[in-house]
Protein backbone atom coordinates (compact mmCIF):
# COMPACT_ATOMS: atom_id res chain seq x y z
CA UNK A 1 0.00 0.00 0.00
CA UNK A 2 1.44 3.37 -1.03
CA UNK A 3 1.72 5.84 1.85
CA UNK A 4 2.23 9.49 0.93
CA UNK A 5 4.80 10.88 3.38
CA UNK A 6 3.46 14.45 3.45
CA UNK A 7 -0.16 13.46 4.01
CA UNK A 8 0.82 10.99 6.72
CA UNK A 9 3.12 13.45 8.45
CA UNK A 10 0.41 16.15 8.47
CA UNK A 11 -1.98 13.67 10.11
CA UNK A 12 0.65 12.88 12.76
CA UNK A 13 1.46 16.56 13.33
CA UNK A 14 -2.25 17.32 13.90
CA UNK A 15 -2.77 14.14 15.94
CA UNK A 16 -5.78 13.30 13.76
CA UNK A 17 -7.46 10.24 15.24
CA UNK A 18 -9.40 9.63 12.02
CA UNK A 19 -6.21 8.08 10.63
CA UNK A 20 -5.72 5.61 13.49
CA UNK A 21 -5.51 2.16 11.93
CA UNK A 22 -4.95 3.53 8.42
CA UNK A 23 -1.18 3.56 9.01
CA UNK A 24 1.42 3.43 11.78
CA UNK A 25 4.21 5.89 12.56
CA UNK A 26 7.67 4.45 13.17
CA UNK A 27 10.19 6.63 15.01
CA UNK A 28 13.70 5.40 14.29
CA UNK A 29 15.35 7.54 16.98
CA UNK A 30 13.31 5.92 19.78
CA UNK A 31 12.65 2.52 18.23
CA UNK A 32 8.88 2.69 18.75
CA UNK A 33 5.81 2.84 16.54
CA UNK A 34 2.65 4.82 17.31
CA UNK A 35 -0.84 5.71 16.20
CA UNK A 36 -1.13 8.92 14.16
CA UNK A 37 -3.02 10.45 17.11
CA UNK A 38 -0.32 9.69 19.70
CA UNK A 39 -0.14 12.64 22.14
CA UNK A 40 3.67 12.53 22.29
CA UNK A 41 5.77 15.32 20.76
CA UNK A 42 5.74 15.11 16.96
CA UNK A 43 8.98 13.43 15.85
CA UNK A 44 11.34 15.05 13.38
CA UNK A 45 10.76 14.21 9.74
CA UNK A 46 14.18 12.59 9.35
CA UNK A 47 13.34 10.11 12.12
CA UNK A 48 9.94 9.02 10.78
CA UNK A 49 8.85 6.06 8.67
CA UNK A 50 5.29 5.04 7.90
CA UNK A 51 3.96 1.47 7.83
CA UNK A 52 0.69 0.00 6.53
CA UNK A 53 0.36 -2.43 9.45
CA UNK A 54 1.54 -3.02 12.99
CA UNK A 55 3.17 -6.24 11.77
CA UNK A 56 5.25 -4.28 9.25
CA UNK A 57 6.43 -1.91 12.00
CA UNK A 58 7.32 -4.87 14.22
CA UNK A 59 9.16 -6.47 11.31
CA UNK A 60 11.31 -3.34 11.09
CA UNK A 61 12.41 -3.91 14.70
CA UNK A 62 10.11 -1.32 16.35
CA UNK A 63 8.15 -1.87 19.56
CA UNK A 64 4.64 -0.66 20.33
CA UNK A 65 4.28 2.69 22.08
CA UNK A 66 3.12 2.25 25.68
CA UNK A 67 1.33 5.58 25.67
CA UNK A 68 -0.98 5.36 22.63
CA UNK A 69 -1.11 1.53 22.33
CA UNK A 70 -1.12 1.34 18.53
CA UNK A 71 -1.81 -2.39 18.65
CA UNK A 72 -5.29 -1.56 19.99
CA UNK A 73 -6.16 0.95 17.26
CA UNK A 74 -9.30 0.47 15.11
CA UNK A 75 -8.83 -1.80 12.12
CA UNK A 76 -8.12 -0.24 8.76
CA UNK A 77 -11.34 0.61 6.90
CA UNK A 78 -9.51 -0.20 3.69
CA UNK A 79 -9.31 -3.91 4.53
CA UNK A 80 -12.78 -3.81 6.06
CA UNK A 81 -14.47 -2.92 2.76
CA UNK A 82 -12.14 -4.22 0.07
CA UNK A 83 -13.37 -7.36 -1.68
CA UNK A 84 -10.05 -8.46 -3.20
CA UNK A 85 -7.82 -11.29 -1.98
CA UNK A 86 -5.85 -9.11 0.46
CA UNK A 87 -9.01 -7.74 2.05
CA UNK A 88 -10.44 -11.26 2.37
CA UNK A 89 -7.17 -12.53 3.84
CA UNK A 90 -7.11 -9.78 6.46
CA UNK A 91 -10.65 -10.63 7.57
CA UNK A 92 -9.80 -14.33 7.83
CA UNK A 93 -6.59 -13.63 9.77
CA UNK A 94 -8.57 -11.46 12.19
CA UNK A 95 -11.01 -14.34 12.63
CA UNK A 96 -8.15 -16.62 13.70
CA UNK A 97 -7.86 -18.84 10.61
CA UNK A 98 -4.04 -18.86 10.66
CA UNK A 99 -4.00 -19.83 14.35
CA UNK A 100 -6.42 -22.71 13.69
CA UNK A 101 -5.42 -23.93 10.22
CA UNK A 102 -2.02 -22.36 9.58
CA UNK A 103 -0.97 -20.49 6.46
CA UNK A 104 -1.76 -23.55 4.26
CA UNK A 105 -5.37 -23.43 5.50
CA UNK A 106 -5.62 -19.69 4.80
CA UNK A 107 -4.17 -20.08 1.31
CA UNK A 108 -6.49 -22.99 0.54
CA UNK A 109 -9.59 -21.01 1.54
CA UNK A 110 -8.51 -18.14 -0.69
CA UNK A 111 -7.58 -20.38 -3.62
CA UNK A 112 -3.91 -19.30 -3.90
CA UNK A 113 -0.55 -20.88 -3.22
CA UNK A 114 1.16 -19.97 0.05
CA UNK A 115 3.99 -18.27 -1.85
CA UNK A 116 1.70 -16.09 -3.94
CA UNK A 117 -0.42 -15.17 -0.91
CA UNK A 118 2.73 -14.18 1.00
CA UNK A 119 3.83 -12.05 -1.94
CA UNK A 120 0.47 -10.21 -2.17
CA UNK A 121 0.22 -9.53 1.56
CA UNK A 122 3.84 -8.39 1.79
CA UNK A 123 3.34 -5.96 -1.10
CA UNK A 124 0.19 -4.45 0.45
CA UNK A 125 0.76 -4.82 4.20
CA UNK A 126 4.54 -4.92 4.50
CA UNK A 127 4.28 -8.32 6.18
CA UNK A 128 3.27 -11.88 5.33
CA UNK A 129 0.41 -13.88 6.86
CA UNK A 130 2.52 -15.36 9.65
CA UNK A 131 3.77 -11.95 10.74
CA UNK A 132 0.25 -10.50 10.62
CA UNK A 133 -1.09 -13.38 12.72
CA UNK A 134 1.87 -13.00 15.13
CA UNK A 135 1.01 -9.33 15.69
CA UNK A 136 -2.56 -10.33 16.49
CA UNK A 137 -1.37 -13.02 18.91
CA UNK A 138 0.75 -10.44 20.74
CA UNK A 139 -2.26 -8.14 21.15
CA UNK A 140 -4.44 -11.06 22.35
CA UNK A 141 -1.75 -12.08 24.85
CA UNK A 142 -1.49 -8.54 26.18
CA UNK A 143 -5.25 -8.40 26.77
CA UNK A 144 -5.16 -11.68 28.68
CA UNK A 145 -2.12 -10.64 30.71
CA UNK A 146 -3.74 -7.36 31.76
CA UNK A 147 -7.31 -8.58 32.35
CA UNK A 148 -6.97 -12.10 33.80
CA UNK A 149 -5.04 -13.93 36.53
CA UNK A 150 -4.15 -16.81 34.22
CA UNK A 151 -0.69 -18.30 34.37
CA UNK A 152 1.58 -17.15 31.56
CA UNK A 153 1.77 -20.64 30.05
CA UNK A 154 -2.02 -20.75 29.79
CA UNK A 155 -2.04 -17.33 28.17
CA UNK A 156 0.63 -18.34 25.67
CA UNK A 157 -1.42 -21.21 24.29
CA UNK A 158 -4.76 -19.37 24.54
CA UNK A 159 -3.29 -16.56 22.42
CA UNK A 160 -2.20 -19.03 19.73
CA UNK A 161 1.55 -19.32 20.39
CA UNK A 162 3.17 -22.67 19.72
CA UNK A 163 5.37 -22.54 22.83
CA UNK A 164 6.00 -20.50 25.97
CA UNK A 165 9.43 -19.54 24.63
CA UNK A 166 7.89 -18.17 21.43
CA UNK A 167 5.38 -16.26 23.57
CA UNK A 168 8.09 -14.72 25.76
CA UNK A 169 10.33 -13.78 22.82
CA UNK A 170 7.49 -12.20 20.86
CA UNK A 171 6.23 -10.05 23.73
CA UNK A 172 9.74 -8.87 24.58
CA UNK A 173 10.25 -7.93 20.94
CA UNK A 174 6.87 -6.23 20.42
CA UNK A 175 6.53 -4.47 23.79
CA UNK A 176 10.14 -4.37 25.02
CA UNK A 177 8.89 -5.95 28.26
CA UNK A 178 8.65 -9.39 29.76
CA UNK A 179 5.06 -10.67 30.12
CA UNK A 180 5.25 -10.40 33.92
CA UNK A 181 6.30 -6.75 33.61
CA UNK A 182 3.25 -6.01 31.45
CA UNK A 183 1.01 -7.42 34.16
CA UNK A 184 2.77 -5.39 36.85
CA UNK A 185 2.56 -2.20 34.79
CA UNK A 186 -1.18 -2.73 34.22
CA UNK A 187 -1.76 -2.97 37.97
CA UNK A 188 -4.16 -5.37 39.67
CA UNK A 189 -7.37 -4.42 37.92
CA UNK A 190 -10.67 -5.68 39.26
CA UNK A 191 -11.48 -8.55 36.92
CA UNK A 192 -15.08 -9.33 35.94
CA UNK A 193 -16.65 -12.16 37.91
CA UNK A 194 -16.32 -15.66 36.51
CA UNK A 195 -13.65 -17.78 34.90
CA UNK A 196 -13.13 -16.98 31.24
CA UNK A 197 -14.63 -13.49 31.59
CA UNK A 198 -12.65 -10.71 29.93
CA UNK A 199 -13.39 -6.98 29.81
CA UNK A 200 -11.82 -4.79 27.14
CA UNK A 201 -12.37 -1.68 25.04
CA UNK A 202 -13.12 -1.80 21.31
CA UNK A 203 -11.85 1.36 19.62
CA UNK A 204 -13.66 3.08 16.74
CA UNK A 205 -13.34 6.21 14.62
CA UNK A 206 -15.85 8.82 15.79
CA UNK A 207 -18.58 9.68 15.33
CA UNK A 208 -20.60 6.60 16.19
CA UNK A 209 -24.41 6.87 16.30
CA UNK A 210 -24.87 4.32 19.07
CA UNK A 211 -28.62 4.79 19.45
CA UNK A 212 -29.23 3.92 15.79
CA UNK A 213 -27.18 0.73 16.19
CA UNK A 214 -28.99 -0.35 19.34
CA UNK A 215 -32.41 0.54 17.88
CA UNK A 216 -31.72 -1.61 14.81
CA UNK A 217 -30.56 -4.57 16.89
CA UNK A 218 -33.31 -4.24 19.52
CA UNK A 219 -36.24 -4.53 17.12
CA UNK A 220 -34.72 -7.74 15.66
CA UNK A 221 -33.52 -9.27 18.94
CA UNK A 222 -34.40 -12.95 19.41
CA UNK A 223 -35.27 -14.09 22.96
CA UNK A 224 -32.68 -16.51 24.28
CA UNK A 225 -30.10 -15.36 21.73
CA UNK A 226 -29.82 -11.59 22.18
CA UNK A 227 -31.29 -8.61 24.00
CA UNK A 228 -30.88 -4.85 24.30
CA UNK A 229 -31.32 -3.45 27.79
CA UNK A 230 -30.10 -0.30 29.57
CA UNK A 231 -27.93 0.80 26.65
CA UNK A 232 -26.17 -2.58 26.34
CA UNK A 233 -26.46 -5.21 23.63
CA UNK A 234 -26.00 -8.79 24.82
CA UNK A 235 -25.94 -12.00 22.85
CA UNK A 236 -24.67 -15.55 22.64
CA UNK A 237 -22.02 -16.50 20.11
CA UNK A 238 -20.98 -19.74 18.40
CA UNK A 239 -17.19 -19.67 18.09
CA UNK A 240 -14.62 -22.12 16.66
CA UNK A 241 -13.78 -23.72 20.02
CA UNK A 242 -17.04 -23.30 21.92
CA UNK A 243 -19.75 -20.89 22.95
CA UNK A 244 -19.54 -17.36 24.31
CA UNK A 245 -21.64 -14.57 25.69
CA UNK A 246 -20.88 -10.93 25.05
CA UNK A 247 -22.13 -7.62 26.41
CA UNK A 248 -21.40 -4.51 24.31
CA UNK A 249 -21.96 -1.01 25.71
CA UNK A 250 -21.17 2.00 23.47
CA UNK A 251 -19.24 4.71 25.31
CA UNK A 252 -17.31 7.86 24.45
CA UNK A 253 -14.50 6.84 22.11
CA UNK A 254 -14.90 3.09 22.58
CA UNK A 255 -17.33 0.23 23.06
CA UNK A 256 -16.98 -1.53 26.40
CA UNK A 257 -17.04 -5.30 25.82
CA UNK A 258 -17.39 -8.04 28.40
CA UNK A 259 -16.77 -11.51 26.97
CA UNK A 260 -17.46 -14.79 28.72
CA UNK A 261 -15.61 -17.48 26.77
CA UNK A 262 -15.79 -21.26 27.08
CA UNK A 263 -12.30 -21.43 25.52
CA UNK A 264 -9.86 -18.51 25.68
CA UNK A 265 -8.48 -19.43 22.24
CA UNK A 266 -11.67 -17.82 20.92
CA UNK A 267 -10.78 -14.33 22.18
CA UNK A 268 -9.46 -12.99 18.86
CA UNK A 269 -12.37 -14.38 16.77
CA UNK A 270 -14.87 -13.06 19.34
CA UNK A 271 -13.35 -9.57 19.20
CA UNK A 272 -13.29 -9.64 15.38
CA UNK A 273 -16.95 -10.65 15.21
CA UNK A 274 -18.04 -8.02 17.72
CA UNK A 275 -16.18 -5.34 15.76
CA UNK A 276 -17.82 -6.58 12.57
CA UNK A 277 -21.28 -6.67 14.17
CA UNK A 278 -21.09 -3.00 15.18
CA UNK A 279 -19.16 -1.91 12.04
CA UNK A 280 -16.44 -0.39 14.22
CA UNK A 281 -13.77 -0.30 11.50
CA UNK A 282 -15.79 1.99 9.22
CA UNK A 283 -14.57 5.45 8.19
CA UNK A 284 -17.57 7.68 9.04
CA UNK A 285 -15.86 10.84 7.80
CA UNK A 286 -15.56 9.45 4.27
CA UNK A 287 -19.03 7.89 4.30
CA UNK A 288 -20.87 10.92 5.68
CA UNK A 289 -18.91 13.25 3.44
CA UNK A 290 -20.11 11.44 0.32
CA UNK A 291 -23.73 11.14 1.43
CA UNK A 292 -23.94 14.72 2.72
CA UNK A 293 -23.05 15.97 -0.76
CA UNK A 294 -26.63 15.01 -1.73
CA UNK A 295 -28.98 17.80 -0.53
CA UNK A 296 -31.70 15.20 0.11
CA UNK A 297 -29.52 13.32 2.63
CA UNK A 298 -27.52 16.24 4.02
CA UNK A 299 -29.98 17.15 6.83
CA UNK A 300 -30.13 13.53 8.03
CA UNK A 301 -26.32 13.22 7.98
CA UNK A 302 -25.99 16.45 9.95
CA UNK A 303 -28.62 15.38 12.49
CA UNK A 304 -27.31 11.81 12.86
CA UNK A 305 -23.61 11.54 11.99
CA UNK A 306 -21.86 8.20 12.20
CA UNK A 307 -24.66 5.82 11.16
CA UNK A 308 -23.18 2.32 10.77
CA UNK A 309 -24.34 -0.85 9.00
CA UNK A 310 -24.87 -3.58 11.62
CA UNK A 311 -23.13 -6.65 10.27
CA UNK A 312 -23.41 -10.31 11.27
CA UNK A 313 -21.54 -12.44 13.81
CA UNK A 314 -22.48 -15.58 11.85
CA UNK A 315 -23.20 -15.82 8.14
CA UNK A 316 -25.53 -18.82 8.44
CA UNK A 317 -27.59 -17.11 11.15
CA UNK A 318 -27.99 -14.03 8.99
CA UNK A 319 -28.97 -16.13 5.96
CA UNK A 320 -31.69 -17.94 7.93
CA UNK A 321 -33.03 -14.64 9.22
CA UNK A 322 -33.06 -13.17 5.71
CA UNK A 323 -34.94 -16.10 4.16
CA UNK A 324 -37.57 -16.04 6.92
CA UNK A 325 -37.88 -12.26 6.59
CA UNK A 326 -38.70 -12.45 2.87
CA UNK A 327 -42.13 -10.91 2.22
CA UNK A 328 -43.05 -10.70 5.91
CA UNK A 329 -42.64 -7.98 8.52
CA UNK A 330 -39.75 -7.88 10.97
CA UNK A 331 -42.21 -8.67 13.79
CA UNK A 332 -43.59 -11.73 11.99
CA UNK A 333 -40.09 -12.98 11.16
CA UNK A 334 -39.05 -12.54 14.80
CA UNK A 335 -42.05 -14.57 15.96
CA UNK A 336 -41.24 -17.39 13.53
CA UNK A 337 -37.57 -17.44 14.51
CA UNK A 338 -38.45 -17.47 18.22
CA UNK A 339 -40.73 -20.47 17.65
CA UNK A 340 -37.95 -22.27 15.78
CA UNK A 341 -35.41 -21.62 18.54
CA UNK A 342 -37.85 -22.63 21.26
CA UNK A 343 -38.34 -25.97 19.53
CA UNK A 344 -34.59 -26.57 19.64
CA UNK A 345 -34.58 -26.16 23.43
CA UNK A 346 -37.63 -28.43 23.82
CA UNK A 347 -35.98 -31.06 21.62
CA UNK A 348 -32.82 -30.98 23.75
CA UNK A 349 -34.88 -31.39 26.93
CA UNK A 350 -36.39 -34.58 25.53
CA UNK A 351 -32.86 -35.83 24.82
CA UNK A 352 -31.50 -35.07 28.30
CA UNK A 353 -34.07 -35.18 31.08
CA UNK A 354 -37.81 -35.23 30.65
CA UNK A 355 -38.30 -33.71 34.12
CA UNK A 356 -36.37 -30.53 33.30
CA UNK A 357 -38.13 -27.50 31.87
CA UNK A 358 -36.66 -25.74 28.82
CA UNK A 359 -35.69 -22.83 31.04
CA UNK A 360 -33.88 -25.06 33.52
CA UNK A 361 -31.90 -26.79 30.78
CA UNK A 362 -31.16 -23.43 29.21
CA UNK A 363 -29.78 -22.10 32.49
CA UNK A 364 -27.88 -25.30 33.27
CA UNK A 365 -26.07 -25.36 29.92
CA UNK A 366 -25.16 -21.69 29.92
CA UNK A 367 -24.35 -20.90 33.53
CA UNK A 368 -27.20 -18.53 34.31
CA UNK A 369 -26.18 -15.90 36.81
CA UNK A 370 -22.55 -15.86 35.65
CA UNK A 371 -23.01 -14.72 32.05
CA UNK A 372 -21.39 -11.68 30.45
CA UNK A 373 -23.08 -8.57 31.73
CA UNK A 374 -26.07 -10.43 33.18
CA UNK A 375 -27.40 -11.69 29.85
CA UNK A 376 -29.69 -14.37 31.29
CA UNK A 377 -28.02 -17.43 29.78
CA UNK A 378 -28.03 -16.28 26.16
CA UNK A 379 -27.04 -18.85 23.54
CA UNK A 380 -25.74 -18.81 20.02
CA UNK A 381 -28.06 -19.28 17.05
CA UNK A 382 -28.83 -22.62 15.41
CA UNK A 383 -26.06 -24.24 13.42
CA UNK A 384 -26.69 -25.70 9.96
CA UNK A 385 -26.64 -29.32 11.19
CA UNK A 386 -28.98 -28.43 14.07
CA UNK A 387 -31.46 -26.87 11.68
CA UNK A 388 -31.46 -30.01 9.54
CA UNK A 389 -32.51 -31.96 12.63
CA UNK A 390 -35.62 -29.85 13.26
CA UNK A 391 -38.82 -31.66 12.17
CA UNK A 392 -41.47 -30.03 9.97
CA UNK A 393 -43.58 -29.11 12.98
CA UNK A 394 -40.78 -26.95 14.40
CA UNK A 395 -40.66 -24.47 11.51
CA UNK A 396 -44.13 -22.91 11.58
CA UNK A 397 -43.88 -21.54 8.05
CA UNK A 398 -44.96 -22.42 4.49
CA UNK A 399 -43.40 -25.57 3.01
CA UNK A 400 -41.52 -23.63 0.33
CA UNK A 401 -39.72 -21.46 2.86
CA UNK A 402 -39.03 -24.45 5.10
CA UNK A 403 -37.39 -26.29 2.21
CA UNK A 404 -35.42 -23.17 1.29
CA UNK A 405 -33.93 -23.16 4.80
CA UNK A 406 -33.10 -26.84 4.60
CA UNK A 407 -31.53 -26.36 1.17
CA UNK A 408 -29.36 -23.57 2.60
CA UNK A 409 -28.33 -25.71 5.57
CA UNK A 410 -27.41 -28.66 3.33
CA UNK A 411 -25.36 -26.37 1.07
CA UNK A 412 -23.45 -24.98 4.08
CA UNK A 413 -22.80 -28.45 5.49
CA UNK A 414 -21.53 -29.86 2.16
CA UNK A 415 -19.47 -26.72 1.42
CA UNK A 416 -21.25 -25.66 -1.77
CA UNK A 417 -22.15 -22.34 -0.08
CA UNK A 418 -19.52 -20.42 1.91
CA UNK A 419 -20.75 -17.79 4.39
CA UNK A 420 -17.43 -17.16 6.19
CA UNK A 421 -16.06 -13.64 6.88
CA UNK A 422 -13.43 -13.83 4.12
CA UNK A 423 -15.76 -15.11 1.41
CA UNK A 424 -15.55 -13.84 -2.16
CA UNK A 425 -18.65 -11.64 -2.14
CA UNK A 426 -19.58 -12.07 -5.80
CA UNK A 427 -19.09 -15.83 -5.64
CA UNK A 428 -21.15 -16.06 -2.43
CA UNK A 429 -24.03 -14.13 -4.02
CA UNK A 430 -23.86 -16.43 -7.06
CA UNK A 431 -23.95 -19.50 -4.81
CA UNK A 432 -26.94 -18.15 -2.88
CA UNK A 433 -28.93 -17.27 -6.00
CA UNK A 434 -28.50 -20.86 -7.19
CA UNK A 435 -30.45 -22.12 -4.16
CA UNK A 436 -34.23 -22.61 -4.44
CA UNK A 437 -36.14 -19.93 -2.56
CA UNK A 438 -33.30 -17.38 -2.49
CA UNK A 439 -33.89 -14.30 -4.61
CA UNK A 440 -31.99 -11.06 -5.36
CA UNK A 441 -33.26 -9.22 -2.26
CA UNK A 442 -32.03 -11.97 0.07
CA UNK A 443 -28.66 -12.34 -1.66
CA UNK A 444 -28.05 -8.58 -1.70
CA UNK A 445 -29.19 -8.19 1.90
CA UNK A 446 -26.63 -10.82 2.89
CA UNK A 447 -23.96 -9.11 0.79
CA UNK A 448 -24.56 -5.98 2.86
CA UNK A 449 -24.92 -7.49 6.33
CA UNK A 450 -23.14 -10.85 6.29
CA UNK A 451 -20.33 -10.16 3.79
CA UNK A 452 -19.74 -6.48 4.59
CA UNK A 453 -20.26 -5.01 1.11
CA UNK A 454 -20.44 -1.22 1.67
CA UNK A 455 -22.12 -0.51 -1.68
CA UNK A 456 -25.46 -2.36 -1.72
CA UNK A 457 -28.73 -0.53 -2.38
CA UNK A 458 -31.85 -2.58 -1.66
CA UNK A 459 -33.94 -0.57 -4.08
CA UNK A 460 -36.77 -3.14 -4.20
CA UNK A 461 -37.18 -3.11 -0.41
CA UNK A 462 -40.51 -1.58 0.60
CA UNK A 463 -39.09 0.30 3.59
CA UNK A 464 -36.23 1.69 1.48
CA UNK A 465 -38.74 2.96 -1.08
CA UNK A 466 -40.87 4.51 1.66
CA UNK A 467 -37.81 6.22 3.10
CA UNK A 468 -36.87 7.56 -0.34
CA UNK A 469 -40.39 8.92 -0.82
CA UNK A 470 -40.27 10.57 2.63
CA UNK A 471 -37.10 12.39 1.59
CA UNK A 472 -38.53 13.46 -1.76
CA UNK A 473 -36.34 11.04 -3.74
CA UNK A 474 -37.31 8.81 -6.67
CA UNK A 475 -38.90 5.73 -5.15
CA UNK A 476 -39.42 3.12 -7.82
CA UNK A 477 -36.61 0.54 -7.96
CA UNK A 478 -35.37 1.63 -11.39
CA UNK A 479 -35.41 5.38 -10.73
CA UNK A 480 -33.90 4.96 -7.27
CA UNK A 481 -31.08 2.80 -8.68
CA UNK A 482 -30.19 5.49 -11.19
CA UNK A 483 -30.35 8.29 -8.62
CA UNK A 484 -28.22 6.34 -6.12
CA UNK A 485 -25.18 6.24 -8.40
CA UNK A 486 -24.08 9.48 -6.65
CA UNK A 487 -23.88 7.59 -3.34
CA UNK A 488 -21.23 5.12 -4.49
CA UNK A 489 -19.28 3.48 -2.90
CA UNK A 490 -21.41 3.83 0.25
CA UNK A 491 -24.88 2.78 -0.86
CA UNK A 492 -25.23 0.32 2.04
CA UNK A 493 -25.01 3.29 4.41
CA UNK A 494 -27.54 5.18 2.30
CA UNK A 495 -29.83 2.14 2.65
CA UNK A 496 -29.56 2.44 6.44
CA UNK A 497 -30.50 6.11 6.28
CA UNK A 498 -33.48 5.40 4.02
CA UNK A 499 -34.67 2.75 6.48
CA UNK A 500 -34.46 5.31 9.28
CA UNK A 501 -36.32 7.86 7.18
CA UNK A 502 -39.12 5.31 6.74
Amino acid sequence: MELDFERCYRAVDSRDQRFDGWFYTGVTSTGIYCRPSCPAITPKRKNVRFFPSAAAAQGAGLRACRRCRPDAAPGSPLWDVRADVVGRAMRLIADGVVDRDGVPGLASRLGYTERHLHRMLSAEMGAGPLALARAQRAQTARILIETTDLAMAEIAFAAGFGSVRQFNDTLREVYASAPSDLRTAAGRRQAPAGAGTIALRLAYRPPLHARALLDFLAVRALPGVEEVRDGTYRRGLRLPHGTSQVALTPADGHVAATLRLADLRDLAPAVARCRRLLDLDADPAAIDGTLAADPALAPAVTAEPGIRVPRAVDGFEQAVRAIINQQVSITSARTTLTRLLAHRVDHEVDQVDGDQTPGQLHDQRNGAGNEAGGGGGLRGFLGAEELLGVPDSGFGMPAGRREALRGLARAVVDGSVDLAPGVDRREAVRQLLALPGVGPWTANYLAMRAFGDPDVLLSSDLAVRRGAAALGLPHTPQTLDRYAERWRPWRSYATMRLWRAA
